[in-house]
């Protein structure tokens, strides 16, 4: 495994690490001890970072990773995310004594005594421009609460302003083969302020896998069903943003990536290593199958400079006017 600063703070990631929603519930169903496996997996090949947050199977992925880590919370890093499981855009949702609500429970599911990063999760742009949240997380961070602040954004407007706060460390955004943009602006201006970055949504929910087609189905309880068009939540976190038919199509044309590279699940987070201003890539798992998968990707050959080129031609020509949602 192979370890990257994460932004300016003194925290060194694994490139490679995992986020837990699908382990929390909404996508399908899912297996506790399975989880577990996959996370105990993950570490002893050398993940040291996890991503997690409050709503995720209502605090459930935070409580699995506290049985994964217990012992281990000096080497493993743990982010977790507030604000979704009250109403976004209601004010006091931010409020001193809501955010420390979130924080302590969070502590508690996490048997930890403190975060090492938390997260405002994709709130309001208008929240974010008001600026109060941050003063809360400021003083959460005197007393020791957490250790460092970010924010996971929705668009990349909202990405550049978090940037001109000097104790936001770390932005989480979508990133991955259909949706490039963040190469444009915002992550040479991250690693400008030397803010780190963490990539989800880097298979776009499955798409760059290659194992869907044009008739796959989920089930209720997975999002991919019913945030198909961004009913439940931002549109941009199914599927990248695109409408799932096109999205297989366009998935389809990039099947070439996965030669000589594994497979093409591989390929696409080989794809957002090979972008120096990526702190860590965070893809979901729900099987040890697919955490061991997922781990080749640290191995498989980089993108040469031809290729890169190749594939960004096809996100602005194919792949850009697609995408839904403000981005």
């Amino acid at each position: 495994m192979n370890y990257r600063q994460l932004g300016s703070t003194e925290l060194q990631v694994s490139e490679l690490s995992f986020g837990t929603w699908a382990i929390g519930g909404a996508w399908g169903k899912t297996n506790d001890q399975e989880a577990l496996k996959g996370l105990e997996r993950a570490m002893e090949a050398g993940v040291n970072f996890f991503d997690t947050a409050d709503v995720y199977g209502d605090g459930h992925s935070e409580e699995l990773l506290a049985k994964a880590t217990k012992g281990k919370e000096d080497q493993i890093h743990i982010a977790t995310k507030f604000c979704r499981a009250g109403d976004i855009f209601d004010r006091s949702n931010y409020s001193e004594e809501a955010v420390r609500t979130y924080c302590e429970n969070s502590l508690k599911r996490l048997q930890r005594e403190r975060i090492d990063l938390y997260q405002i999760h994709c709130p309001p742009f208008e929240i974010l421009k008001e600026g109060k949240v941050f003063e809360v997380l400021d003083q959460l961070q005197k007393e020791g609460k957490i250790r460092y602040y970010g924010v996971s954004v929705e668009t990349i407007e909202e990405g550049l302003f978090c940037l001109e706060n000097p104790n936001v460390r770390a932005l989480q955004v979508i990133f991955n083969l259909l949706r490039q943009k963040p190469l444009d602006e915002l992550l040479p201006k991250a690693k400008e302020k030397g803010v780190g970055i963490l990539a989800r949504v880097p298979l776009a929910s499955g798409l760059l896998t290659g194992k869907f087609n044009q008739h796959s189905q989920f089930a209720e309880d997975d999002h991919r069903h019913f945030n198909r068009e961004g009913e439940a939540f931002n549109v941009g976190e199914t599927f990248g943003g695109l409408e799932f038919t096109k999205g297989v199509e366009l998935s389809d044309e990039v099947r070439w990536i996965a030669e000589g590279r594994g497979t093409m699940t591989q390929a696409a987070l080989r794809w957002i290593l090979d972008q120096e201003a990526i702190s860590t890539v965070i893809p979901g798992f729900k099987t040890v199958a697919q955490i061991e998968d997922n781990l080749q990707a640290v191995t498989v050959p980089s993108f040469t400079k031809e290729e890169l080129d190749t594939l960004r031609r096809f996100y602005d020509k194919e792949v850009h006017a697609h995408i839904r949602g403000v981005y």
